[in-house]
């Protein structure tokens, strides 16, 4: 069975579907989290620790 044939029934069987599904979410999701860290969990990271984090020289 040649490659393309297997990816073609792959492709019928819906599995593409559901992986483009997946990637999807997965991006919307991934955007969801880095806005609520740089948004909400940060500032208030900030103002807990006097906002002075950026000026320290590792």
């Amino acid at each position: 069975m040649s490659i393309i044939q297997e990816f073609k029934e792959f492709a019928i069987k819906g599995n593409m579907m559901d992986l483009a599904i997946g990637v999807i979410i997965g991006g919307a999701f991934g955007k969801i989290v880095d806005s609520l860290v740089k948004d909400i969990i940060m500032p208030l990271i900030t103002v807990i620790t006097g906002g002075g984090v950026d000026n320290l020289i590792f």
